[in-house]
């Protein structure tokens, strides 16, 4: 612990360090692996209707192309960043990046219903790489950097997001499918080339085996969890029960891994001040997130006619979601600069805080484009605070060879989160509808899905009340320590 700690104050705030020539290139390509992985799970929404119309296909197979990639998620953020401590970086990022040009190359060359299903969960495998520049610029930078390798995930996620939503409404404007996919592997090619001629040949970080029944149940239980929530909408109360046999999966995988001899991840790091409650917050930011996509998609793409909405396109709809993605880059440097500053629970509960205020004001300001711009602004200021520190917080408390599991437990928490905020906003925009247009949500379930959505983030603030009343000057204390 204090070996990590005294890591993390020699170069967190990027001061100090000594001076590296691959510094810069390390940092340079991090940040485009993180960009283009992010990327993609931004565009393949937008991609929706052009691939109903080109697989002649209707809407409940197009969701599952989403399905897919988001169960290719799961399996990959387990699986990932847990490698990437007992195997070295180069291979790993080797391996990630043949998965994800194969991904894009498969549904680009057969040009089939069923290859856009299996490349789609390759991608969504293959995505959870964007963590893995945490684990190997702490191992390779001067110090071993966490500021460094948390603000390069945040800022690159900004961008990421703003490359996705406008790259995605690009595409249905003015490229085919096929085009987009052939794209989307040269540049997952093109950043598997650049990461292997920057990053330094290395030994593997831990000497750990990893469980493979471990894994194994962990992925079907999330598994489990994340199809009764994508598929909501299609299945009904028959996901209710799936649900339930996931959680009990889940509760008995926590049990058996806590006397695991090859744990998958080391939960006794969830004890740790602050910890668990990060990974709670890192789940409800991405649930915060993914109903406030949703409902801004949905509804400004219904068409003004039905007597509401801003009937614009899949285009349009992102650059009113722009400020979401731009204000990534303000707030995610400074949370983290908190954080290492023994304040945690001022992070998350800010971030919380900001973006509660931004769902409540688009609950009641909907109507307008400069709504959205504000609202949109609000809600990214937050969350972004918000990973920041859901983020920094494991990698403070563990040293550099559980680094890949550190970030591994929020990302999978965020993206189990993500699932959930999707299936709670789908199913309250499904309780009634239009009587004159079969399939439109009545308009005032929007009003109530910003504000359901917002007791996502007091949520945040309970858990954050709760750490803070428990472990009162804990995690400053364990930072002095270290310092």
């Amino acid at each position: 612990m204090a070996r990590a700690n005294e890591a993390v104050f020699g170069a967190g705030a990027d001061v100090g360090a000594r001076p590296s020539s691959r510094r810069v290139p390390l940092i340079a390509v991090s940040a485009l692996l993180c960009t283009v992985t992010i990327a993609v799970n931004f565009m393949l929404g937008p991609l929706l209707p052009l691939m109903q119309s080109h697989f002649a296909i209707g809407v409940s197979a197009a969701a599952w192309v989403l399905t897919t990639m988001l169960l290719g998620s799961g399996a990959g953020f387990v699986l990932i960043p847990r490698l990437q401590d007992i195997v070295d970086d180069r291979t790993m990022l080797l391996w990630s990046g043949v998965l994800l040009t194969a991904g894009a190359l498969i549904p680009a060359v057969a040009d089939t219903y069923p290859a856009l299903l299996a490349g789609s969960a390759m991608l969504g495998f293959g995505s959870a790489a964007q963590i893995l520049p945490v684990g190997f610029l702490r191992r390779h930078l001067s110090g071993g950097s966490v500021g460094t390798a948390v603000s390069v995930l945040i800022m690159a996620t900004g961008t990421g997001v703003v490359v996705g939503m406008v790259g995605g409404g690009l595409t249905v404007k003015y490229l085919s499918l096929s085009t987009f996919f052939y794209l989307l592997a040269a540049a997952f090619a093109a950043t598997t080339a650049a990461l292997l001629a920057v990053v330094p040949r290395s030994r593997p970080a831990s000497s750990a085996r990893i469980g493979v029944w471990g894994t194994a149940w962990m992925i079907a239980w999330v598994t489990l969890l994340l199809l009764a929530m994508a598929q909501i909408s299609a299945w009904g109360a028959v996901c209710y029960p799936l649900f339930a046999v996931g959680v009990v999966a889940g509760v008995a995988w926590v049990l058996a891994q806590r006397r695991s001899a090859t744990p998958v991840f080391d939960l006794e790091m969830l004890k740790r001040p602050y910890a668990t409650t990060a990974c709670v917050a890192s789940f409800l930011f991405g649930a915060v997130d993914a109903a406030f996509v949703l409902l801004v998609t949905y509804y400004t793409q219904t068409p003004s006619e039905v007597g509401y909405g801003s009937g614009t396109d899949a285009l349009g709809t992102s650059l009113l979601m722009l400020p979401f993605a731009l204000t990534m880059f303000i707030s995610g440097k400074a949370a983290e600069r908190v954080v290492q500053h023994g304040r945690p629970g001022a992070v998350l509960a800010a971030g919380a805080a900001v973006c509660g205020i931004g769902l409540v004001w688009l609950a009641f300001a909907h109507d307008q484009t400069w709504q959205y711009l504000v609202g949109s602004a609000l809600v990214g200021l937050g969350s972004r605070a918000g990973y920041s520190g859901s983020f920094a917080i494991p990698q403070l408390v563990v040293d550099e060879d559980q680094a890949g599991m550190a970030a591994g437990i929020p990302a999978t928490a965020m993206m189990i989160g993500s699932a959930f905020g999707a299936a709670v906003t789908t199913s309250v925009l499904s309780l009634a509808y239009l009587p004159e247009v079969s399939g439109v949500p009545q308009p005032h379930l929007y009003t109530m899905g910003y504000l359901i959505a917002a007791a996502f983030p007091v949520g945040i603030l309970a858990a954050t009340a709760v750490s803070s009343a428990r472990h009162p000057g804990a995690f400053k204390s364990l930072m002095r320590q270290a310092s």
